[in-house]
């Protein structure tokens, strides 16, 4: 089995957080979810924590960023197409997120995110096949 990755992310209100997602496509792993956290399943080996603050202060001694003031980290997923990007971005702006700065093509490269309810922001990213894309050695 590859790795995976479990992105951990602070949210305020759980319920809104998963309706929002909900709207993007996403699905969760009803195993991992509780009133405290869900486990919002992006591909076979990605997947996004979202957890209450409160339960989420648990696991650090350090103060939760507030996304909304500080970028705490960007969150870049890939998309098979410049229209997939264009897709899940509209439909996070329709769902009630905001679009943070325009959208770039470089041509073979074309990238546009939004911010999520909490602050946290993403991109999604789509490259021409031929190019070359980082692999682990």
């Amino acid at each position: 089995m590859g790795t995976q990755i479990f992105v951990n992310l602070p949210v305020k209100d759980l319920d809104r957080s998963i309706a929002f997602f909900t709207k993007l496509g996403y699905t969760f792993n009803p195993q991992f979810t509780d009133h405290k956290a869900t486990c919002m399943v992006v591909s076979d080996h990605i997947y996004f924590m979202l957890i209450v603050e409160d339960f989420f202060q648990t696991f650090t001694r350090k103060p939760i960023a507030d996304a909304n003031q500080v970028t705490e980290a960007i969150l870049c997923l890939s998309a098979e197409s410049r229209e997939a990007v264009d897709e899940i971005t509209r439909k996070a702006v329709e769902a009630g997120g905001s679009i943070p700065r325009e959208a770039e093509d470089h041509g073979w490269m074309y990238t546009k995110g939004f911010q999520d309810l909490d602050g946290h922001l993403w991109e999604y990213i789509y490259m021409e096949k031929e190019e070359a894309v980082p692999t682990a050695n």
